[in-house]
């Protein structure tokens, strides 16, 4: 019989390979970005409103100076999921991916400004240099989709803000009941910009063809299960095991772009090159700071 451990791995891997797959169903769904976000975060946050109420009523609960962050953390989330889908319709997975996949050395070098604990380390500005190389030689090699790089580059962004955010309030709540009013702050929040900005109509909204079907895969499979999976899982790896797991979602998405959509998809080989060197440089870093951190605790003992 498999280990706690060799069950979660696995489990985990599916995850990872899950959270891949939100990108083909971005790309597979026909709304805008925006109306698809607010579609995801409604029926995401139903989703685990429902299984609050029949496992986890407990859940409910959040402590309320937690509040104007957990406001903060639904805003920015939101925001990051229209402009990663959005850079999707305008650039497709793979490019997109890849600028996503930035996101782990965005983390690494802007948390220390943020967070007056966490020292800058050399290493990281050494890795963070050789991600810039990569961008740079995809940037050079895709540039007829520089809009897009660039929207995917600041979705990565917001994504390390969210993660740096989370990362705060998860020592005061839990993290499945932050996620339960970010999506909500999110949803009211892209509502709100629809009913004032008047940049959307009612046909904007309407589902076509497949959309529903797989707005509720992206919305339960992708969001509220993978979520409340991922939090359970760590119970029995540790960190360093899921950073480094969590680096391969691009390399999935990436590769079911490929499968899905062939030549569609298939980019310079520059592109490749230069993916490999942003996914390199994460991967090494992780690595690095993983031993360091082991050979710090064998010293103290």
């Amino acid at each position: 019989m498999r280990s706690d451990r060799t069950q979660s791995l696995y489990h985990f891997h599916f995850i990872v390979f899950i959270y891949g797959f939100s990108s083909i169903l971005g790309a597979l769904i026909s709304l805008q970005a925006l109306p698809l976000v607010i579609y995801r975060m409604a029926i995401a946050a139903l989703g685990l409103a429902v299984f609050f109420v029949l496992f986890k009523p407990e859940a409910f609960a959040l402590p309320k100076f937690l509040l104007p962050k957990v406001i903060l953390g639904g805003v920015i989330i939101g925001v990051h999921w229209v402009t990663f889908f959005h850079a999707i319709k305008i650039a497709g997975v793979s490019l997109t991916l890849s600028m996503l996949a930035t996101g782990a050395i965005i983390t690494a070098l802007v948390e220390p400004l943020l967070i007056k604990e966490r020292k800058l380390l050399g290493y990281e500005i050494v890795f963070g240099s050789i991600v810039i190389l990569g961008i740079g030689l995809i940037f050079r090699a895709e540039f007829d989709n520089y809009l897009g790089i660039l929207v995917a580059l600041c979705s990565a962004f917001l994504s390390s803000m969210f993660t740096i955010l989370n990362g705060q309030m998860i020592k005061k709540a839990p993290a499945i009941s932050l996620s339960l009013y970010e999506l909500v702050v999110g949803t009211l929040v892209g509502i709100l910009f629809v009913l004032f900005s008047k940049a959307y109509t009612f046909s904007d909204f309407q589902l076509k063809a497949w959309d529903l079907i797989w707005i509720l895969i992206l919305a339960w499979l992708c969001t509220s299960y993978a979520f409340y999976a991922s939090i359970k899982v760590m119970q029995h790896l540790q960190p360093f095991t899921i950073m480094m797991i969590i680096n391969l979602e691009p390399v999935y998405g990436i590769l079911l772009s490929l499968i899905i959509w062939n030549e569609k998809e298939l980019l310079s080989g520059n592109f490749y090159i230069g993916f490999l060197i942003i996914l390199s440089a994460i991967l090494f870093n992780g690595v690095y700071k993983h031993r360091k951190e082991k050979n710090k605790v064998k010293a103290q003992s």
